[in-house]
């Protein structure tokens, strides 16, 4: 099982007090230690997936459950204008690596700190600390990936820069330790999945183009 780089850390922390508390005979300790180093290389788990082919698909930037589908939202810092957003909420048993939902290039990256809601409540999508990455698409449409952070360690990973070439499906970051992507696409897209889906990131068709 792959594993993302973030978490090397994490679980090399969590194993290592496993071994000492074994060693000095604190078993309680252990046993502690071990549930960790298995949730940390569950949280950071990264496998291999087949994205399906269609020049036409959007497919998931994210594991998890759909929390949100707005048909009509004005997105002003970006887009300037009306379009689709779906909100996916990672809990701490998915997969956190975020993938790209389309193919093109990376128009901006910004980091915007803020406050730590709950992923899941609506208002952590204008009110968490976040990090946004505006595409622009092969047809010249502008698609807005926006990973939000929870409640928890609160890092948001992004490897992209502008100017980047992505194709639909690659890995470009995570988030830590149970948080919340919105996508938003233009109107030209059409919507596929509804509230309480539960789609995979680079697998699951989430719309298509008109």
């Amino acid at each position: 099982m792959r594993i993302a780089p973030e978490g090397y850390s994490f679980i090399a922390a969590a194993a290592v007090t496993t071994l000492l508390a074994w060693l000095a005979g604190v078993g309680p300790l252990a046993l502690l230690g071990l549930a960790a180093t298995v949730f940390f290389v569950s949280f950071f788990r990264d496998p291999d997936r087949v994205t399906p082919p269609g020049p036409q698909l959007v497919t998931a930037p994210a594991d998890g459950k759909v929390v949100a589908v707005l048909d009509d939202v004005h997105e002003e810092r970006f887009l300037k204008r009306a379009c689709r957003r779906v909100s996916i909420f990672m809990s701490p048993l998915d997969v956190h690596v975020n993938r790209m939902p389309v193919d093109g290039r990376v128009v901006e990256v910004v980091h915007q700190p803020g406050q730590f809601h709950a992923a899941f409540l609506d208002k952590a999508s204008e009110l968490n600390e976040q990090t946004a990455v505006l595409l622009e698409d092969g047809r010249g449409e502008r698609v807005l990936c926006v990973q939000i952070a929870g409640q928890l360690v609160r890092r948001i990973v992004c490897r992209l820069r502008p100017g980047d070439a992505v194709r639909r499906g690659d890995r470009y970051g995570l988030i830590m330790f149970g948080s919340r992507l919105d996508l938003y696409l233009p109107p030209v897209v059409e919507v596929s999945v509804k509230v309480g889906d539960r789609v995979a990131a680079g697998v699951s068709v989430i719309g298509s183009y008109r």
